[in-house]
């Protein structure tokens, strides 16, 4: 059989009460050439069952759970297409979704990543996520998150693509490598986007490329499991990427942060997530390569403004 021009790959991990609709979604899109591949990450759901029955629909069944970036590694690999695109399991993309995005990708053969417009499922009107920001303390967050989307409108080189919805050229992910496979969940996509910046690829947001998506929805947002991991992995994030002339801003910011969430909310989970990073980052720190200052860094702000970023998060309940 041909190959197709893309490969959508979705992992699901206990994800039945969202696969059906993701699925069908996919279904109804009005560009066709491209497939579906899952990854069940040893889910016990009736996850596996349901996706047996579903025809179109390439199926890999991990025994363990591989976390996002491992699931989604082993879905890239089982593909051959020139562009692969990763979407979250709780998201319904729009009919004209995978149009927008291999349209853009194709104008220009220097863009290695395309980004979605994501919306929250329970307020379609605001963003929750038109790409990925970063600045110079190495602090990362969902561009434009909790603005109408009417600010959203905009087409721009960004500096990455959030791992909920993006488009990713195979001969980039040729050159720099997949996910961090070692940060199981969170920040593997902000990783892979620093890499990106630093080899030269452009990343463009497609306003027109929109997703309704259940943020958080197997984790949780805020859970102490998701706090943790982002702590841990902020480390090794900083670790491979961030230019030494950087680190001391980094980790005034971090302090600051860390001393925050502590003392005024009582939540020490950052903090333990961090430690749990420096046992391991002699083999992050090895790894550096040449960096290279991204042109897409967003101006530092006072670390009391950076809640605000996030100010329009809330727990989700699943």
């Amino acid at each position: 059989m041909p190959v197709p021009l893309v490969t959508v790959v979705i992992t699901t991990t206990n994800g039945l009460r969202w696969l059906p609709n993701c699925i069908e979604a996919l279904r109804q899109q009005t560009y066709k050439d491209f497939e579906m591949v899952v990854i069940n990450n040893a889910s016990t759901d009736g996850s596996a069952e349901w996706l047996q029955q579903q025809p179109d629909v390439c199926t890999f069944h991990n025994t363990s759970n591989l976390g996002f970036a491992g699931a989604m590694n082993r879905g890239i690999r089982e593909s051959q297409s020139p562009f692969v695109v990763i979407l979250n399991d709780d998201t319904q993309v729009l009919p004209d979704w995978l149009h927008e995005l291999v349209s853009v990708a194709q104008s220009d053969p220097h863009i290695g990543s395309c980004a979605s417009l994501m919306m929250f499922a329970h307020d379609p009107s605001m963003v929750q996520s038109a790409g990925i920001n970063m600045d110079r303390a190495a602090i990362a967050w969902d561009r434009l998150g909790g603005q109408p989307v009417g600010k959203a409108l905009e087409a721009c080189d960004i500096f990455g693509a959030s791992g909920g919805a993006a488009l990713y050229r195979r001969e980039m992910l040729n050159q720099i490598g997949l996910y961090d496979e070692r940060f199981f969940i969170y920040l593997e996509d902000v990783d892979l986007s620093w890499r990106a910046q630093c080899a030269g690829w452009r990343c463009c947001y497609v306003p027109t490329a929109k997703v309704i998506h259940f943020t958080s929805a197997t984790t949780g947002e805020g859970s102490p499991f998701k706090m943790k991991l982002l702590g841990r992995n902020k480390v090794w994030l900083v670790a491979k990427n961030a230019p030494a002339k950087d680190w001391l801003i980094i980790g005034l910011y971090d302090l600051a942060a860390v001393t925050y969430a502590g003392l005024r909310r009582g939540n020490w989970v950052h903090l333990q997530g961090r430690m749990a990073a420096l046992s391991q980052i002699r083999l992050f720190l090895a790894e550096r390569k040449e960096i290279k200052p991204s042109p897409m860094l967003s101006p530092l702000v006072w670390p009391w403004d950076v809640l605000k970023r996030l100010s329009h998060l809330k727990p989700v309940v699943t």
